[in-house]
């Protein structure tokens, strides 16, 4: 398992155009062979942090090189971010538990 963290801050300017394009990748993203999920969250200070998983390097590469990404990761550089960075990390261990085993 790979498990993606992109941290961000958005211009503040760029809410509106970043919305539609963030759900559109969102949407995407669930096309590549090999996703698995992800969630986003803003905290209180408003950074924005987003883990997505993949079950290999091969999947998280082939979402990098999908070409309407890489568009949307010229774009985030250009207008939406002030800052930003990623992590990639390999899970190396891993446990569930939860009273409902469809949430696990």
């Amino acid at each position: 398992m790979i498990v993606t963290v992109f941290r961000s801050r958005l211009n503040p300017d760029a809410q509106d155009a970043y919305g539609p394009m963030a759900k559109h990748m969102s949407e995407l993203a669930r096309t590549i062979p090999g996703y698995v999920s992800h969630k986003g969250f803003v905290a209180e200070d408003g950074e924005r942090v987003t883990i997505v998983e993949f079950e290999s390097e091969e999947a998280l590469h082939q979402w990098k090189i999908h070409p309407e990404h890489a568009k949307a990761k010229r774009r985030r550089i250009e207008s939406f971010f002030s800052d930003y960075k990623f992590q990639i990390c390999k899970v190396i261990k891993s446990r569930a538990w939860a009273t409902n085993p469809s949430r696990v």
